[in-house]
């Protein structure tokens, strides 16, 4: 990776650029810089994107199981270097190596397996007497990726845009960069034609505007914060481009009343936490019943308490750092501005935890008596901090669930399948987790309000990169 500090992946080939910013990469356990990668600029996004214009034509049209061949020889490199993407997402964003190996690497390549499978039985073109409804590959796609799951988001965008037919332009988060270089090289290594995937590191103020406001990109996908996501739609308005959004969230987690806390409550907590808080759709309020509060209180502290936070490639750790100075000041902040609105701290607080001194490490932190209006209620975190709210009955605990911008993820639990599902419809957000099931690929990602537009994920995610045409009298 230190020799592609001046390198992007363009047209089948790494090439070296003078014009390009060199950017820090620093290891979030030790706050040390580890090496430099390369900031691009408008005009090696162009370059880029003519590369992708260029081999459009005849990538789209290549045979379906030239594609799923391809998607395969992607799936097995990944899994053969599963253990080196591993380590690299431990160096650049501080994930715990347990955590990378059982979750972000292997649920990575479940996207490309997925999208393989899923062309298997595609229909492009339905006939329906003399008409036909054809589906066709929408062009070059921009894809942009965040640095809380670097592969997995790269692999979840890049594995439909392959499936469809459209060729591709990557910019990965410039603060988690590396696991990005190891995936252009798997691309070259599985035989990806030329200028099918392209890779431009950068920041968004350069590469992401660039990307978005290009009038030869067809379609723009990013997953980051609304802000960013704002940002991008605004660019990419003149061109009339697709712009399919994964953006905040603030989930909530209901708890209904015939829940069972003993396990439920101290799963919520590991959800809510899962990869230090750091993703979008974490289930961060904890909404349970006024007459059962002091049961979650003590169920979730406990619950947080036992976390193991240190260094991220020790396989005891259970939680490694914020990954990046930047979201480590914004958790500090947040958890201060819980502390001013009054809210209750069960656990945690300011500050590292005792016995670490340097790398951006946060305290697992639980507030409880949170009332909506709070700041920590109502802003993306995005750390190890959890709110708990209480209401007073059903009716409540939904008007508190929708109560937010957002509408990303949320959970029910509850005794009754039945009382689970009711609630589950009432609130609007784009997945709703009924009982902690199974992680499926195959299930659409995506937010109502300011979570996004759009969907992610199986055959959902794999219709964003695809046009619909009506061909009559067929």
């Amino acid at each position: 990776m230190m020799d592609r500090e001046s390198s992007f992946y363009i047209d089948g080939a790494w090439t070296d650029f003078a014009d390009v910013t060199r950017l820090p990469v620093v290891n979030p356990a030790s706050e040390l810089v580890t090496g430099h990668i390369a900031g691009g600029n408008a005009r090696h996004v162009d370059l880029a994107v003519m590369a992708a214009r260029k081999a459009f034509p005849a990538f789209s049209e290549t045979p379906v199981k030239e594609r799923m061949a391809l998607l395969d020889r992607m799936h097995r490199l990944l899994l053969e270097r599963a253990e080196q993407f591993a380590e690299v997402l431990v160096l650049e964003m501080g994930v715990a190596i347990g955590f990378a190996r059982a979750a972000q690497v292997p649920f990575a390549a479940e996207h490309i397996r997925i999208q393989k499978e899923l062309l298997e039985t595609y229909r492009f073109v339905i006939v329906e007497g003399t008409k036909a409804t054809a589906k066709e590959a929408i062009g070059v796609a921009a894809l942009i990726t965040p640095w809380n799951w670097p592969l997995y988001q790269i692999t979840a965008k890049v594995a439909p845009a392959i499936a469809a037919g459209c060729t591709i332009v990557l910019k990965p988060s410039e603060l988690s960069p590396y696991s990005a270089l190891l995936f252009a090289q798997l691309m070259e290594d599985a035989g990806a034609p030329a200028g099918v995937f392209n890779l431009v590191n950068g920041t968004g103020e350069s590469v992401g505007a660039a990307l978005s406001s290009h009038p030869e990109v067809d379609m723009i996908s990013i997953t980051g914060s609304t802000r960013a996501g704002v940002l991008v739609a605004q660019a990419a308005a003149p061109t009339v481009k697709r712009v399919v959004q994964e953006l905040g969230g603030k989930s909530p987690n209901v708890f209904l009343d015939d829940a069972q806390f003993e396990e439920a409550v101290p799963k919520g907590v590991l959800a809510g936490m899962r990869n230090v808080g750091q993703s979008c759709s974490a289930p961060t309020r904890l909404l349970v019943p006024a007459h059962r509060l002091a049961e979650a209180e003590e169920l979730a502290a406990n619950t947080a308490r036992a976390f193991v936070v240190g260094d991220p490639r020790d396989p005891q750790t259970t939680m490694g750092p914020i990954a990046n100075r930047a979201q480590f000041d914004r958790v500090q902040t947040m958890i201060q501005a819980g502390l001013d609105d009054g809210a209750k701290l069960l656990c945690g607080g300011l500050g590292r935890p005792n016995g670490l001194n340097g790398g951006f490490f946060t305290q697992p932190t639980i507030f409880s008596e949170v009332t909506p209006t709070m700041r920590i209620a109502r802003e993306e975190i995005f750390g190890p901090v959890l709110c708990i709210m209480p209401y007073r009955d059903e009716e409540e605990a939904v008007t508190i669930a929708n109560d937010t911008v957002y509408g990303l993820g949320a959970h029910v639990q509850s005794a009754s399948r039945e009382r689970a599902r009711r609630v589950a419809a009432r609130i609007r957000s784009g997945q709703v987790h009924i009982n902690y099931p199974a992680w499926d690929g195959t299930a659409a990602f995506g937010g109502y309000k300011q979570s996004g537009n759009g969907r992610e994920y199986g055959v959902y995610g794999f219709e964003e990169y695809l046009e619909t045409k009506s061909i009559l009298g067929y």
